[in-house]
């Protein structure tokens, strides 16, 4: 599916690329509403209304800020975050596929939307940055990765050749901002959610486990980093 010898970058969405997306559906969908309505005594029809009002926010940077809905709700997001942690984990091969780019390949990037609070939560229960030479956050740079502004700036703080790189994301509107930019190589997700039926990506090759992109002679074959 890749001729990595064309790769010299790799561009890793976290939420539903490299952590099952069950987590995060399950607490902006569910979790949060529930206790949103019960810490303000509030009846039960306003959990509808929360969630239209996060889904209004898709694809902006709030939509991905704990703090914008930490102060626009008056709950500490974080704390509640931590009552379904146990939801949070890596999607199938994830880690297989992640020790074997560590041992064989370039540099790989984690590309996120997730604010810093997100990657504060969710590094040290996954070990994720073990694997990372670099992290970059929506927030780190003022844009959502649906924006043109997220790229450039992404390539000014970590340089890398657009045609000589590889991005996988689950998200098609994030996958479409990346090639309107002129990233060459790039791969979605076919369930981010463990929990949620497949979904269609019709633009992108889309991935069932990330086995799919290794060589057959694995690990070693380019040298360790």
């Amino acid at each position: 599916m890749i001729d990595w010898r064309e790769i010299d970058t790799v561009l890793l969405d976290m939420d539903g690329t490299l952590l099952d997306l069950h987590f995060d559906s399950h607490f902006w969908l569910e979790h949060l509403p529930k206790r949103y309505v019960e810490l303000h005594q509030l009846d039960i029809a306003s959990q509808d209304a929360l969630r239209a009002r996060i889904i209004g926010e898709q694809g902006t940077l709030n939509w991905y800020s704990l703090a914008y809905w930490s102060r626009e709700l008056g709950v500490d997001i974080v704390a509640l975050k931590r009552e379904v942690q146990h939801l949070i984990g890596l999607r199938s091969d994830a880690l297989d596929f992640l020790i074997w780019l560590k041992q064989a390949h370039p540099r790989v990037i984690l590309a996120t939307n997730a604010d810093r609070a997100s990657l504060a939560l969710k590094l040290p229960l996954t070990g994720l940055e073990n694997y990372l030479d670099a992290i970059i956050s929506s927030e780190d740079v003022g844009a959502a990765k649906e924006e043109q502004a997220f790229w450039f700036a992404l390539q000014e703080r970590e340089p890398f050749d657009a045609a000589r790189t590889l991005f996988i994301d689950d998200n098609a509107r994030v996958l479409e901002s990346a090639r309107e930019f002129g990233i060459k190589h790039l791969l979605g997700i076919k369930q981010p959610n463990s929990q949620r039926p497949e979904k269609e990506l019709q633009a992108f090759i889309a991935l069932d486990r990330f086995a799919q992109l290794l060589p057959d002679n694995l690990p070693g074959q380019r040298g360790e980093r």
